[in-house]
């Protein structure tokens, strides 16, 4: 009756709102609320429909579109010497599906003649993220895209691929595609892990034991899991074998983690690292520059200057 009562006074003041772009709540009575959203809580939206506001509760939402939505979680186009997309606004959630259909290029297999992972683009020339472990002391590296044409889904394998930066502290490596006449790929968009709480759902994309493409959801079970000195998100998304470098989305298909590890004896123990860590170990890869001389070396270490033998001054 509540809902009924809003639902009809919200209908009728759309009416009077002229919203050139407006966001929409879909209800699970398959209405729709249009207008501004003005916060979102964990039980509940708040959304202005003109000269007044409704609460919805979270239970009776099937969707929620933003009027900034049609083409997010795409990033946008890099500024100047921007090597990545990064956005840590707060945005509206979307359900998995859609963005598993909008994001899933970004997605790829990284293979080598050991085995397998995942990873994902980060800008439009190539470059991309893994997890150390899956390309450590290999330099024969392939990944394998799938690009969306037509509505259907094209594999496309790419063998010359370059590891650009390595850190092994934190399981991280950065590749680049360098097959000729490659074409732009598509990246994804880093948010923030910060903003995360407990019991927020996340879901993953990789390749679980070599089945690409696997889409996998759970939740976020704790921000703060220490292991080895190191503190990871645990989540409860099913994280197998292949897996290992793929993206940890949460719903505004954002990445906030890399997924690199589980625990083998339980199920739903899967652990990412924190997004935070991928964007510092970008911003300073020059620091972690992979080097054939040491290619097990994450930092690059700058040679010394000559000392010079100052001459005694005549007098």
């Amino acid at each position: 009756m509540w809902m009924t009562k809003h639902l009809v006074v919200g209908a009728l003041l759309a009416c009077s709102v002229q919203y050139g772009i407006a966001d929409t709540i879909q209800l699970k009575d398959k209405s729709a609320i249009t207008g501004k959203i003005l916060a979102e809580k964990s039980d509940s939206i708040v959304i202005d429909v003109g000269y007044t506001a409704l609460v919805v509760p979270r239970n009776a939402i099937s969707r929620v579109t933003r009027a900034t939505d049609a083409a997010a979680p795409v990033a946008t186009p890099l500024a100047t010497g921007q090597f990545y997309s990064s956005d840590v606004r707060g945005t509206v959630t979307r359900d998995v599906s859609s963005l598993v259909k909008q994001i899933g290029e970004s997605v790829v297999q990284v293979r080598t003649p050991e085995g397998l992972g995942s990873g994902f683009f980060v800008n439009e020339d190539g470059y991309l993220i893994t997890n150390f472990h899956v390309i450590e002391g290999e330099t024969e590296i392939s990944v394998e895209v799938y690009r969306q044409r037509n509505g259907d889904l094209s594999r496309e394998t790419y063998k010359q691929v370059k590891i650009i930066a390595i850190n092994k502290f934190h399981d991280l490596a950065l590749l680049q595609i360098q097959d000729k006449d490659a074409p732009k790929f598509k990246p994804v968009v880093l948010g923030g892990s910060d903003d995360l709480n407990v019991g927020d759902a996340v879901f993953a994309i990789g390749s679980p034991l070599g089945l690409e493409r696997t889409v996998t959801q759970g939740i976020l079970s704790t921000k703060t899991r220490e292991l080895e000195g190191e503190l990871y998100l645990q989540t409860s998304t099913q994280i197998n074998p292949g897996n290992s470098g793929g993206p940890l989305f949460n719903l505004a298909g954002q990445v906030v983690g890399v997924t690199n590890m589980k625990i083998t004896l339980g199920e739903g123990l899967g652990f990412a690292i924190p997004v935070e860590l991928v964007k510092s170990f970008l911003d300073h890869r020059d620091a972690f520059a992979y080097s054939t001389d040491n290619p097990n070396n994450p930092f690059r270490y700058l040679e010394p200057p000559t000392r010079t033998v100052v001459k005694p001054v005549e007098k």
